[in-house]
């Protein structure tokens, strides 16, 4: 089960399962997710879609007991749909209904997701969770204080779930800067980020990333993050110390 399944890391996700031989569910408040099961279907591969919207309770219930009736079983959820919200806004400049816009989905809905799906979860001898958080869940950028608050909480669910719930694995991915729509159109990179200098990395990547923490590869980690960020939030804030230039 794959939300956000209809664009970026979400399509990049339900493209690496499905070659794999998953059975997809796709859930998106987007028809285009109709399109992306199609197309898969036309290919020779099991992929259904589910309209939802992931903040609704009732319509993540009805995504849930879909995939049942349609599958059988449920073995691993990807939880991919999110938003931005305002990029390059002020903490104090941000609307209230925005705040709440972004904590509905990127909190609240991957919470009712975790809840209606784990009890089936763990009927599963491979039950897994994987989240989709961002770098910036571990260091501030300016202009983003709804996002980034976001997918802190994102991190301490995923921690909370794996400790309420450990028969079945939770694990968050944190990359850098993905190229996907909402990340062209955030940075004003409409047309993409050849020939700039910023660390950029493909949605296939990081959907195989994904896979990799949902599948039973990974079966020691849990309630733990994967930062895929090409080491930056490694490196020290005052940059290289040129030591050797120092040496006798």
């Amino acid at each position: 089960m794959v939300t956000g399944g209809a664009s970026g890391i979400g399509r990049a996700c339900v493209d690496a399962l499905t070659a794999e031989g998953a059975h997809v569910l796709i859930v998106d408040r987007s028809p285009d997710g109709q399109v992306v099961a199609d197309t898969h279907r036309n290919h020779g591969a099991t992929a259904d879609f589910g309209h939802a919207d992931i903040t609704n309770e009732s319509d993540v219930e009805r995504a849930v007991d879909y995939v049942l009736d349609k599958f059988g079983r449920l073995d691993a959820v990807l939880g991919c749909a999110g938003i931005s919200g305002p990029v390059g806004t002020r903490a104090t400049e941000v609307s209230i209904e925005e705040w709440d816009r972004v904590m509905a989905v990127n909190v609240r809905g991957n919470f009712l997701i975790a809840k209606h799906a784990i009890p089936h979860l763990q009927n599963s001898d491979i039950g897994t969770v994987v989240f989709l958080a961002s770098d910036a869940a571990l260091a501030a950028f300016e202009g983003m204080t709804p996002y980034s608050t976001s997918k802190g909480a994102v991190l301490m669910l995923t921690r909370s779930l794996s400790v309420d719930h450990p028969s079945v694995r939770v694990n968050a991915l944190c990359p850098g800067i993905v190229d996907t729509p909402m990340s062209r159109a955030d940075l004003g990179h409409s047309e993409g980020f050849a020939g700039t200098n910023l660390p950029v990395v493909s949605a296939h990547q990081i959907a195989l990333h994904a896979m990799f923490l949902a599948s039973p590869v990974s079966a020691p980690i849990n309630g733990t993050t994967l930062v895929s960020d090409f080491g930056y939030l490694a490196r020290s804030a005052v940059g290289t110390l040129d030591f050797t230039s120092a040496a006798p």
